[in-house]
């Protein structure tokens, strides 16, 4: 009845506020539903990822509309329990800009159950921070010595606490706090915490924190908190790079926008206020409004400042999108890195080793603003900075990669990259990995004698990619044509049969790996190079200065370790050229009982501004929170020696400290892979890069090609482990230290006697340096072959060859430079010829390591996407389908003991009927499984 008076008083404006009025009593009407699907995702969505939040929303809604309960058509958890004022302190705070962590903050205030978030990017946490920092938060971790009193304390006195990075457990003296377990005594609120009973005030807040990526908590731990999933999202992550390239390009307006946003938070409040006073008066007044001339006034002074605030918002908003038309300008920038960042967080699902933070890609991203070439055409401009970052995170990460990881990566970056500017389909992408799911094909076999069945399966199941239809028809009627790229040596550079020849990028490797999957590896570094550029395929070699100068003081340098790599020598040898050897290093290989030392040598290395190396971190798994805790809380710029290096080595494990590893600069110091890169990386490192060792013989000529021989001898019986039995009987560990000591004897013997005593140096070569490690006589006679190439007085010869073909040879004597360009015009894949094997050697190393590459990238995929436009459950039950329709039934053991019976004389008989009563057994087992997973499907369906 009021709001009818003041409707009829309001004049001109009547129409605007009977229209509000209207859209309403409909909010009104649907708030039944929207309260109710608002409480369903704080109590039960929180954990899981937005795509997934949407589809329970969207079903719920069904569910409503299906029982008769009113809700909006457009839900979303923010028009519902969200307050506009609140959120736009939130993001102030520093909380994402997205839907999605919009959500989340309301669910964290919203829920009865402290939120417990799993925060990897660390969004939570600088939210958390920002946000209570005016109301004294406390930050605690379950490692810090007095947490228990500090947490005793913020209860009593309503504090805020925020508990970071949590593992999988909790520590059960929190229990009561998580189930909030309070009781009254003489009207005051009292919990119990340990042995001690402490006053506990409503204002408290209590905020846990982790950093694990996929973390699994047991129910009992999911039933105590609200489970959050704080994964950043890729429209906050754009968002955020955004602001932080706009800031660079133009700082002005981004601080313009900033003191906009602020004073339009302000504004909103100020709004918010001024119609609480009205609802307050409307629903005090008492009578006719209309006559309460003191309500009128409020109302009317209200009214004024209201417009004045409106006017304002109004001319704020205009600069807003005047600034935010500029600033837009940069957003291509913005979303190539956020498309990269997600590239590189899906490597930690390959290698637990993997991880890196959000701080060290923004100060990357940061340093290539600065960095790349400047250019007043704003599209120059923002290519520049997009390729100047682009190889700077490929450079940065590959120096933490596996060798076999780095065509992987740089696949990935490539397809992460082209799926952001929509030109990769994603049916192809998956079917490439996959090559479909294996149904029973009713097509036969057009060519059984070279064309295998798995592969012809393939064919079928690609012809339904859209641009590959036809493909199967086309097959079977010029199967000839295609048996030339099936034979061909080079398939990947062969042209496709008539209208297929036009085939270009996945397209054209889903054809490739159906007939020719060993050649899957130079068709993908084709792509790359053509979407990307050479330098994608080409991964920087191993450079310890390079790592050095990157790195502070308060980042450790992390050796990942792998099978013949011995990063020592080579830190040993760094420290003495920048002076930090002798007293200035001190190592210790940890192990039981080695951690307090360790300890104690790191706090007065901080001191003093030397170095230290932890070696094997891996085998001291329980003392690497307090390794963690060193590196977090003592290893402070304020507190450390600008001269400090921690330096650590570890194989790859799951125990190592997340937050070492992201905030650290990691490197592997593996073997590379390819004739090629083994010889330039042997020239680029020490010894050999070293201008007075270069130089060092008095025969230079000689020298220099027996030390090239000696590198290419290196490169093949390492390349050959990868042929498996093939390359050698036995898999041999050789490494850099064998390459050394042969190299320092050749040196010797050249400076020492007039002519070369090859016999010598085969024999410390080949029976001691190399062959002390060979203990089968075949492979013994193998490698001394392989050597005889070297040494041998032929190599006096210009252009003396190594290998078939024009390729391999000793360079001509000049100087270091021309040794370096001529190994860089190498071929990057190696014939294996080249290894002295035959040309179909390598088929199966081939296709061991497209299996790997294609396992890889299925690590790092979603997996709830489906192909062929059928969702996972309905592939799953069609396969479950087609085993159950091929499953042979059961043997009847009765007719079988009838031809068979059980005799003392036919002890096999026995076995037999056993047997039988097995497989009858699992037989019913696994086709009870299969309906059982069939049925789930068709439900989840």
């Amino acid at each position: 009845m009021r709001a009818e008076q003041l409707i009829s008083g309001l004049g001109g404006e009547k129409d605007r506020w009977t229209e509000a009025a209207r859209l309403l009593g409909i909010r009104y009407i649907d708030l039944i539903g929207d309260v109710l699907l608002s409480s369903g995702t704080v109590a039960y969505l929180g954990a899981f990822t937005v795509n997934y939040r949407l589809k329970c929303q969207k079903q719920w809604q069904v569910l409503c509309n299906e029982k008769n309960i009113p809700c909006s058509g457009d839900f979303s958890l923010s028009n519902t329990l969200g307050d506009p004022v609140k959120i736009r302190a939130w993001q102030i705070a520093g909380l994402p800009v997205d839907s999605f962590s919009i959500d989340n903050g309301i669910i964290v205030s919203n829920s009865r159950r402290w939120a417990l978030m799993i925060d990897p990017q660390r969004q939570a946490n600088k939210w958390v921070k920002n946000m209570e920092k005016t109301n004294r938060l406390s930050v605690i971790k379950l490692s810090d010595t007095h947490y228990v009193r500090t947490l005793e304390n913020a209860i009593q006195l309503g504090t805020p606490v925020l508990l970071e990075n949590i593992g999988e457990e909790l520590d059960a003296f929190i229990e009561p706090i998580l189930l909030k377990l309070t009781f009254k005594q003489q009207g005051v609120e009292y919990m119990k915490l340990g042995e001690n009973i402490i006053e506990y005030s409503r204002d408290f807040r209590f905020y846990i924190t982790t950093h694990l990526r996929n973390p699994h908590y047991l129910p009992e731990v999911a039933v105590k908190v609200c489970l959050l999933n704080f994964m950043i999202t890729p429209l906050g992550l754009q968002d955020q790079l955004l602001g932080i390239v706009a800031a660079k390009e133009k700082p002005e307006l981004e601080e313009k926008k900033n003191e906009l946003i602020i004073e339009s938070a302000a504004s909103k409040k100020q709004l918010k206020e001024i119609e609480d006073k009205i609802l307050e008066i409307l629903s005090n007044s008492e009578g006719n409004i209309l006559e309460d001339e003191t309500a009128i006034n409020i109302l009317s002074s209200s009214k004024e400042l209201s417009e004045e605030i409106s006017e304002k918002q109004t001319i704020s908003s205009v600069t807003e999108m005047q600034i935010d038309s500029t600033r837009l300008g940069y957003k291509p920038v913005a979303i190539h890195s956020a498309v990269v960042f997600f590239c590189i967080s899906d490597l930690a699902n390959i290698d637990p080793m993997y991880q890196y933070s959000l701080i060290w890609f923004i100060n990357l991203y940061v340093q290539s603003i600065a960095k790349s070439k400047k250019s007043e055409d704003l599209e120059e401009r923002i290519k520049n900075i997009t390729k100047h970052f682009t190889i700077s995170i490929y450079n940065n990460v590959c120096r933490s990669l596996f060798e076999k990881d780095k065509l992987l990566f740089s696949f990935l970056l490539t397809v992460g990259i082209m799926k952001g500017k929509d030109e990769i389909d994603d049916e192809v992408w998956r079917f490439l990995l996959t090559g479909g799911v294996a149904l029973d094909n009713p097509y036969p076999n057009p060519a059984p004698d070279w064309l295998s069945d798995k592969s012809w399966g393939e064919l079928v199941r690609a012809s339904r990619l859209t641009n590959l239809q036809g493909l199967m028809e086309h097959v079977r009627e010029n199967f000839s044509k295609w048996k030339l790229i099936y034979d061909s040596v080079k398939p990947h550079e062969e042209a496709f049969p008539d209208a297929w020849s036009t085939l270009m990028g996945l397209d054209r490797m889903v054809i490739l790996r159906c007939l020719r999957p060993d050649k899957i590896i130079p068709a993908v570094q084709d792509f790359i190079v053509e979407n990307m550029g050479r330098t994608f395929i080409e991964p920087p070699t191993f450079d310890l200065g390079r790592s050095y100068s990157d790195s502070t003081c308060c980042a450790p340098m992390i050796f990942v370790l792998s099978p013949r790599a011995d990063p020592m020598a080579g830190l040993l040898k760094f420290a003495d050229g920048v002076g930090m050897g002798g007293t200035s290093i001190q190592t210790i290989s940890l192990g039981q009982g080695q951690g307090p030392i360790a300890a104690k040598m790191i706090y007065q290395a901080i001191t003093d501004g030397t170095w230290v190396v932890l070696q094997n971190c891996h085998l001291a798994a329980s003392w690497m929170p307090a390794l963690e805790k060193i590196c977090e809380e003592v290893i402070v710029p304020e507190n450390t020696n600008d001269k400090f290096r921690l330096w650590l080595t570890s194989y790859p494990s799951e125990k190592f400290p997340v937050s070492i590893l992201q905030n650290g600069i990691k490197m592997t110091n593996e073997p590379p892979k390819g004739v090629r890169v083994n010889l330039l990386r042997s020239y680029l490192n020490d010894p050999i890069s070293d201008p007075a060792f270069f130089n060092s013989c008095q025969k230079p000529e000689m020298w220099q090609k027996l030390m090239f021989g000696l590198c290419f001898f290196h490169a093949i019986v390492q390349e050959r482990r990868n042929f498996g039995p093939l390359g050698w009987n036995i898999p041999y560990e050789f490494n850099e230290s064998d390459l050394r000591i042969s190299m320092r004897q050749i040196q010797m013997f050249l400076n020492e006697y007039e002519e070369i005593p090859f016999e010598a140096l085969t024999y410390l070569t080949g029976e001691c340096n190399y062959g002390g490690r060979v203990t089968d006589d075949k492979d013994r006679r193998l490698l001394l072959s392989l050597l005889s190439i070297v040494y041998n007085k032929d190599i006096e010869q210009d252009k003396y060859m190594l290998a078939a073909g024009d390729d391999y040879y000793i360079p001509p004597h000049g100087p270091y430079e021309s040794y370096i360009e001529y190994i860089r015009s190498l071929p990057i894949t190696t014939h294996p010829e080249v290894f002295g094997l035959h040309e179909n050697a390598d088929i199966s190393k081939d296709n061991q390591e497209t299996n790997q590459l294609f396992r890889g990238v299925l690590l790092t995929l979603p997996r709830e996407a489906g192909g062929g436009g059928k969702s996972p459950q309905e592939t799953v039950e069609d396969l479950a389908q087609d085993i159950l329709s091929k499953l042979p039934s059961g043997f009847d053991v009765k007719e079988v003991m009838k031809v068979y019976p059980v005799l003392y004389e036919e002890s096999m008989n026995t076995v037999l009927r056993q047997e039988l009563i097995r497989f009858n057994r699992y037989g019913s087992v696994f086709c009870v499984g299969l309906v059982i997973l069939e049925y789930a499907c068709i439900h989840q369906c």
